[in-house]
C-alpha cells in the first residue's frame, strides 16, 4: 500500500543520508592525511513498478559511495629529501614487509609519499608500507619491466657502503722556459759514433734515474707533481719531468711513479718510469697537439696489482691490491695547458678528478625517480629507480587502511612505468601531496545531509500518524 511504501522510502532516505554522513565524516577526519582522496555519496532513485490508473507507490533512494582517486591534491614543500609526491597520474608500489617477498604476497598502491628510513635502511612511509623500485644490477644498469612485479625490490640505502673514484684525467697548466740552456746530457747525445754513458737515454740513463748523491741519471730541467687516486681512494704521486732538447721547440718528457715502489715494471723498466717521449710546441709557444707524447699519446696506462707486466708495461705494486687505471694527461686544456714562453718555468695549476674514500651522507631522489646515494667525497651513485603504477580506471581501485589501494576488476590491471614516461606523473622530491578535502564543501554537505536526514525521518513520522488514523477507523 502507498502509506507503507512512503514509510519504506523514508527508511531508504535515512540509510542513504547515513552513508553520505559517513563519507563526509571520513573526509573531515582525513583533512590532514597525506595523499588522501575524498569520497562522496551519490544518490540515485529507486522506482517501484506502477500500474496504470492505480495509486502511486514510493520507491526511495539509493546512495552509492564514489572515491575521487584521480583528483590531484595540492603539493607542499618539505625539508626531507625522502618526502615524495607524484605530479600527475600513478601510484607508488608498496609492500607490507621489506624482505623475502614472494610473488603471492600482496602489493598495494599509494600516493602517501612521506617516506623515512627504518632500522634496516628501507624506505617506509607512515603507514608502514615499504617503497618498491627497480634496483641497480651488477653492471650498474636499471632494467625496468612494465608488468613483472617480481623485478621490484624494497629500496634499501643501508647496504650502500663508502666509495672512492679513481683518477682518470689530469690537466696540467704550466710554462717551460724557452731559453733554458740545453744540458750537457742532451749535448752528449750527439757525440758520434757512440754517445758516452752520460748522454740522456730514456732506457738506460733517464730522468727517472736521477740521484744527485749517487751521481746517476739525468737531472730534469723542470718537474710537475700530479696527485692521483687509485680504485680504493688511495693517494699516489706521478711526476712529469721535462728536459730541453737540442731541437728547437722540443722537450723530452717522462712520467714516473714517486716512490718507484708504487709500481711494478716489465723487463727493461727503470726506477718507476711509466712513460717517456717528447712534447713539441708551435713557434708562438703553444703546445702542438698534433704531436704524440710517446706511444698512445698522453694516455698513462697502469695495470692492476694482480697483473704481471710485460716488457715496456707497468702495473700497480702487488701489495696495493688495486685495479688497473688509465689516466689521460691533458696538456692543452682550453686557455691553459702546457706552454713554452721565455719566462720562468712554473706550474700554474694541476687539476685531477678522482676522490678519496667517502662515506654516505645523504640520499636524494630526482624527478625521474632515480634514488642516488651522495658521499662526503663528492661521489654520487645510483641505487634504484622508483616504479610508478598506472591504471585504466584509478577510481575503481579498492581502498585499504593506511591510505593505500589494491587492484579490482573495475580498476583494470596495473602498468609499471618510470616516472614521467608513458603517461605516468613525475616525482616531486622534498614534497608531499595534500589531502583533496575542502572543509567548506564538506561542512556545507554536512548541513544538507543533516537536513535531508531530518526530512526523511519526518516522512516516517507522518506515515506513522496516517497509519494510526487508519487503525482508529475501526474504533
Amino acid at each position: 500500500m502507498s502509506i507503507n511504501s512512503a514509510m519504506l522510502a523514508g527508511v531508504s532516505g535515512l540509510m542513504a543520508n547515513s552513508s553520505a554522513l559517513a563519507a563526509i565524516s571520513d573526509n573531515i577526519a582525513n583533512v590532514n592525511t597525506v595523499g588522501y582522496k575524498r569520497n562522496a555519496a551519490n544518490f540515485s532513485t529507486l522506482v517501484t513498478a506502477q500500474g496504470h490508473g492505480t495509486s502511486y507507490s514510493a520507491g526511495g533512494v539509493h546512495a552509492q559511495t564514489r572515491q575521487y582517486v584521480t583528483q590531484q591534491g595540492l603539493t607542499q614543500a618539505t625539508s626531507s629529501s625522502l618526502d615524495l609526491a607524484i605530479n600527475g597520474s600513478g601510484f607508488f608500489v608498496a609492500t607490507d614487509k621489506p624482505e623475502n617477498i614472494e610473488d603471492s604476497d600482496a602489493r598495494s598502491f599509494t600516493r602517501a609519499g612521506s617516506f623515512q628510513l627504518d632500522s634496516l635502511g628501507y624506505l617506509k612511509n607512515d603507514a608502514g608500507l615499504y617503497l618498491q623500485g627497480w634496483p641497480v644490477n651488477a653492471d650498474g644498469e636499471i632494467l625496468t619491466d612494465p608488468s613483472d612485479l617480481s623485478r621490484l625490490k624494497s629500496i634499501n640505502v643501508a647496504s650502500v657502503g663508502g666509495t672512492a673514484e679513481p683518477t682518470t684525467r689530469a690537466s696540467l697548466t704550466a710554462n717551460l722556459k724557452s731559453s733554458t740552456p740545453v744540458s750537457q746530457a742532451v749535448q752528449d747525445m750527439a757525440v758520434t759514433p757512440t754517445p758516452p754513458a752520460t748522454a740522456y737515454n730514456a732506457a738506460s740513463n733517464s730522468m727517472a734515474d736521477y740521484d744527485a748523491d749517487a751521481g746517476t741519471g739525468v737531472k730534469p730541467d723542470f718537474e710537475v707533481q700530479v696527485p692521483v687516486s687509485d680504485s680504493k681512494g688511495g693517494k699516489h704521486t706521478l711526476v712529469v719531468s721535462f728536459l730541453k732538447s737540442a731541437t728547437p721547440n722540443e722537450w723530452y718528457a717522462e712520467v714516473r711513479a714517486d716512490p718507484a715502489s708504487d709500481v711494478t715494471l716489465g723487463s727493461g723498466g727503470t726506477n718507476g718510469l711509466i712513460k717517456s717521449g717528447t712534447v713539441t710546441f708551435t713557434s708562438d709557444g703553444q703546445f702542438d697537439s698534433t704531436t704524440l707524447f710517446g706511444p698512445g699519446g698522453s694516455l698513462v696506462s697502469i695495470g692492476a696489482s694482480s697483473d704481471t707486466p710485460a716488457a715496456g708495461e707497468v702495473s700497480w705494486a702487488p701489495g696495493l691490491g688495486i685495479s688497473a687505471q688509465d689516466i689521460q694527461l691533458s696538456l692543452s686544456e682550453g686557455a691553459g695547458g702546457l706552454t713554452q714562453a721565455d719566462s720562468a718555468s712554473v706550474v700554474q695549476a694541476v687539476t685531477t678528478n678522482g676522490t678519496a674514500f667517502g662515506n654516505l651522507t645523504n640520499v636524494e631522489i630526482d624527478p625521474d625517480g632515480f634514488v642516488t646515494a651522495v658521499f662526503d667525497n663528492g661521489v654520487t651513485r645510483r641505487i634504484a629507480q622508483v616504479a610508478v603504477a598506472t591504471f585504466a580506471n584509478p577510481n575503481g581501485l579498492i581502498a585499504l587502511s593506511g591510505n593505500s589501494y589494491r587492484v579490482s576488476q573495475q580498476s583494470g590491471p596495473f602498468s609499471l612505468k618510470a616516472a614521467g614516461t608513458g603517461g605516468a606523473g613525475e616525482i616531486a622530491p622534498s614534497t608531499l601531496e595534500s589531502s583533496t578535502v575542502d572543509l567548506s564543501t564538506e561542512f556545507t554537505g554536512l548541513i544538507v545531509t543533516q537536513r535531508a536526514y531530518s526530512a526523511s525521518s519526518k516522512i516516517i513520522t507522518t506515515a506513522d500518524q496516517m497509519l494510526e488514523e487508519l487503525i482508529n477507523i475501526k474504533r
